[in-house]
């Protein structure tokens, strides 16, 4: 790559650890910190979009917030709620208070010459998404004060159909609100979600709409499940994403983590 060219945006995208107190998810997600921390290189920043605790409670934050700190000790590290997160303990014990309350975790960051915009897409109490009307209009303010800088934007539930019966049935309700968001805006190079448990790449609003794979689990398509079983298998190994925007160009590479 030449000297006088741009340099990459690097981010390490993980989603859905659903930790829960017990041995399986905690040693999960310890292999994929473990993982990055060994790696030779550096990158940008740490992105995950949801479901970091699996019932929203103090501990399983206080969990996760001891888990990640390695990450968040040498690179940025960036998290938005999901389903079986909880807004008021994610808000105190992961990002160190914020505004109090239940209103949406909604976030900014510039990094490394892209700003990365975080959408909280929870309704409390409900496995489904949805973009509330102030989090649009934030979406909107946020992208609008810096249209010269590349954009990403990240949210816990695909606003698509992926061929998941069960995901599909909660995804992201209204989707056509953040769509419509999206088409005033043409510095989003691409759209980032969890929820899902798979690597999942497709199109929303003409843009790239890429899916992390799952710490905790990995959810099986219709032709791989047997009758009878579930929609997702804990017998894969955790995976991980590499996203590289380039002179606004997105790539993105994924890898397993052994945990044995």
């Amino acid at each position: 790559m030449s000297s006088d060219r741009p340099a990459p945006t690097v981010l390490a995208h993980l989603s859905d650890l659903h930790l829960d107190g017990g041995p399986r998810a905690t040693e999960r997600t310890r292999a994929v910190v473990a993982h990055l921390l060994d790696l030779p290189g550096t990158f940008d920043g740490v992105l995950v979009t949801g479901d970091l605790a699996d019932h929203g409670t103090d501990d399983e934050y206080r969990l996760a917030a001891e888990l990640l700190k390695p990450l968040a000790d040498r690179h940025p590290l960036l998290v938005c709620p999901g389903n079986h997160d909880a807004r008021e303990p994610f808000r105190r014990l992961l990002l160190g208070g914020g505004e109090p309350g239940d209103a949406p975790v909604n976030q900014v960051r510039d990094l490394a010459g892209t700003r990365v915009v975080l959408c909280d897409s929870s309704i409390p109490g409900r496995a489904e998404g949805r973009l509330a009307p102030e989090t649009l209009a934030w979406l909107d303010a946020t992208l609008a004060a810096a249209p010269r800088l590349p954009a990403l934007v990240a949210l816990h539930h695909p606003p698509v159909d992926l061929g998941l019966p069960y995901i599909d049935r909660i995804g992201l309700r209204e989707a056509e609100g953040l769509a419509a968001v999206l088409d005033r805006h043409p510095q989003v190079i691409a759209v980032l979600c969890g929820h899902a448990h798979t690597s999942a790449a497709t199109t929303f609003a003409g843009r790239p709409l890429l899916c992390a794979p799952g710490v905790a689990s990995t959810a099986l398509v219709p032709w791989e499940q047997q009758p009878g079983q579930s929609w997702k298998t804990e017998d894969a190994d955790p995976a991980l994403t590499f996203h590289l925007l380039h002179e606004g160009r997105l790539t993105s590479h994924h890898r397993t983590v052994r945990t044995a």
